[in-house]
């Protein structure tokens, strides 16, 4: 068959707007960026807490690369794994304040890598409907009966976790912090939940590592006592480096580094990102003001659009602040219209979000200044949204 398809297909997500363009952003200080040449307030990044340009840790970055080379040349389990993974890996558990830690080459391949160690043909996962993609592709791909159940929705999923009483193992899978919608998961509930039923919880913590949590390692310090507690955090978004990380005993990381594809198969972390995140997490703890920070900008930014009369989604501290729009053609207006005025907000449209949910999606940063802040509900009241 010839790719002649591909063409036909291409100009069917320009007529819905669903078409993604490659852009060339350049990040800059203080919460800056250039896209495409246009110098704008960066309202696109998960660097929630400033430290992917911070340069304390741009500078261990630096020394990294210089002791132990650009590239670690080999997957963990061959010769990839140096000094400074094992060192970041033992700082990872300190952090977490789990006995160990795994070091993944992306969140993206510790999700696919830990849902696939942990169940199989005759088990059950079970996911929440707006998990990220990585968890559902690591929910599919493990062989396992695959059951989605309502977001954060309890009762559906007891029902679920019923019907599943005679399978061999039992995985709830959910992220803490979800990406597109800004809202929390009910942690303490699934942890109970999970302890009833004798069922494994996985928890991804992606967004919430370094913004919650009073030692800024996310939401799950609330259940950290759970037995069946999975965790999974990314280096890439507050932590401002690179990479995917699995905290947990010392048998759960054994398990999960002999068996998980991704981890197996896959060339270890950069020795500079490694360097970095070993860097973020000394800051993290010591450093409780960035978090607060973007948590407070969260809270007064949504007050000022309600009163704009803008709904938005979620938790009212996440740094996450969707505006739904529905419809994808008016999210990318309203995108353009926002860039064009030197705020960079990105259109989310499916398969991304469900149909019918496009949006804006707000990410905020320690940062930004409350100054950004009134310069945007400004250009929102002047009608570059409607």
């Amino acid at each position: 068959m010839s790719l002649d398809w591909i063409a036909d297909e291409l100009r069917r997500l320009d007529e819905t707007e669903l078409r993604r363009h490659p852009r060339n952003c350049e990040s800059l200080p203080g919460g800056r960026c250039r896209v495409d040449g246009a110098l704008c307030v960066n309202f696109a990044s998960n660097d929630y807490l400033g430290l992917a340009s911070d340069p304390q840790v741009v500078a261990a970055a630096v020394r990294a690369a210089e002791l132990y080379g650009a590239g670690a040349q080999a997957s963990a389990l061959v010769s990839g794994r140096t000094p400074i993974h094992a060192m970041l890996e033992t700082e990872l558990a300190r952090f977490e304040g789990t006995e160990a830690a795994l070091l993944f080459p992306s969140g993206f391949a510790a999700n696919v890598g830990v849902i696939g160690s942990l169940v199989g043909e005759g088990d059950v996962v079970l996911c929440d409907r707006l998990n990220h993609a990585s968890l559902i592709d690591g929910c599919r791909l493990s062989g396992a009966r695959f059951r989605v159940y309502g977001h954060c929705d309890l009762d559906q999923l007891a029902r679920e976790l019923e019907k599943a009483r005679e399978a061999r193992r039992r995985l709830i899978v959910t992220d803490s912090l979800f990406s597109m919608d800004g809202d929390l998961a009910p942690l303490r509930e699934l942890a109970e939940l999970a302890d009833r039923t004798q069922s494994m919880l996985l928890v991804d913590e992606a967004h919430a590592t370094g913004v919650y949590g009073e030692q800024g390692t996310g939401l799950c310090e609330e259940i950290s006592q759970l037995r069946g507690l999975v965790r999974i955090g990314t280096l890439s978004k507050a932590i401002g480096s690179q990479g995917g990380f699995l905290a947990g005993t010392r048998d759960l990381i054994e398990w999960v580094r002999n068996t998980a594809r991704t981890q197996m198969f896959s060339t270890a972390l950069t020795p500079a990102a490694c360097g970095a995140a070993m860097e973020s997490l000394q800051i993290i703890r010591t450093d409780t003001a960035r978090r607060n920070r973007v948590r407070e900008h969260s809270r007064r930014l949504r007050v000022r659009l309600k009163e704009l009369n803008w709904v938005t989604l979620g938790a009212p501290d996440s740094p996450i602040i969707p505006i739904v729009v529905g419809d994808p053609q008016q999210a990318v207006a309203q995108s353009q219209r926002l860039l064009s005025q030197g705020f960079f907000v990105p259109a989310i449209r499916p398969p991304t979000v469900p149909q019918g949910t496009s949006r804006l999606r707000i990410s905020l940063s320690a940062l930004h200044s409350w100054e950004d802040l009134e310069r945007f509900c400004e250009c929102l009241a002047r009608g570059a949204v409607r």
